[in-house]
């Protein structure tokens, strides 16, 4: 079929077998329902939250002292309405599902947005410890600015701490987005429902994954490819999974993680200066101070 042929009857066919993809309830198409937040304004957002935590750094204009109050003043205006408008849609979805007892969207997304930009001056001055703990256990290291432009766990890591705060204020699909986002610049994946401590460095990063419900205390330091998973799905008497409740592991205080370790578990904790080597696989606790690594190979030179 030559190209004119095909516009006048292969298009039309092609459309007819695509409209016909969109009515088999599969439910991956959203057209004639609320809408849901735009993922490319969420990312706008994020661009302007970053530019807020690191001025300077981050942005496209370059900023002086008489004029940084003024910046972040517009900013701070700015990510508030547009990032509201976005949570109560992110809310009126919630609704639609039934997944809410009070339908007061505006009030609920006014409060969660104001929630996180009230928390901003603590996520900036936990940010700079991350930095400060990237540049001591980094010999690599140039200085504070190679990090905060081009290490991907500042990005990974600056990224949870602001959807966190979303995802504690029960805001729907707007929290995933954002670290969704990152892990796909990084190769991080963090979910904003993990809580994590002071000082946190992910030296390398790709590959690191921290579930949920992991709980991480304060001077953890991991490496590329680690995995804080889930060990099991508990699933309810419908063979449904059991959402909510603890499956991730905890890592305590002081806490080193080499590269390509798994621990899983939501029972399995890493007490506090436990050093776990690379490639462990844990399903069990380790005592405050332990050291787990594998056994040595042996070789056959024969």
């Amino acid at each position: 079929m030559n190209e004119h042929a095909w516009k006048k009857e292969g298009l039309n066919n092609l459309v007819k077998q695509m409209q016909k993809t969109y009515e088999d309830g599969i439910g991956i198409n959203h057209v004639e329902g609320l809408n849901l937040p735009f993922r490319d304004i969420i990312y706008d957002i994020m661009d302007d939250v970053f530019a807020i935590l690191f001025p300077g750094y981050m942005g496209r204009k370059p900023l002086t002292e008489q004029g940084l109050g003024y910046f972040v003043g517009d900013l701070l205006n700015s990510i508030y309405l547009r990032l509201s408008d976005q949570v109560e849609k992110s809310l009126h979805y919630a609704c639609k599902l039934g997944k809410c007892d009070e339908c007061n969207c505006s009030d609920m997304a006014k409060k969660a947005v104001y929630h996180l930009v009230e928390k901003l001056p603590e996520i900036r001055n936990k940010l700079k410890e991350d930095v400060q703990a990237a540049f001591d256990g980094d010999p690599a290291a140039v200085s504070f600015d190679e990090i905060i432009l081009s290490y991907p766990c500042m990005n990974a890591i600056g990224t949870y701490r602001v959807s966190h705060e979303l995802f504690i204020m029960d805001v729907p699909l707007i929290p995933r987005i954002m670290t969704e986002r990152a892990h796909a610049r990084t190769g991080i994946d963090i979910h904003p429902g993990a809580n994590i401590g002071r000082r946190f460095f992910i030296d390398h990063g790709t590959g690191v994954v921290i579930g949920e419900t992991t709980e991480i205390g304060d001077n953890v330091k991991i490496y590329q490819g680690v995995t804080l998973g889930a060990l099991s799905f508990p699933k309810d008497e419908e063979g449904k999974v059991i959402r909510g409740v603890k499956r991730h592991p905890t890592i305590e205080n002081n806490v080193t993680i080499y590269a390509e370790a798994t621990i899983l578990g939501g029972k399995t904790i890493i007490g506090e200066g436990a050093v776990v080597g690379g490639n462990v696989w844990l399903t069990s606790s380790v005592p405050p101070g332990g050291k787990v690594t594998m056994s040595k190979p042996s070789y056959d030179l024969k």
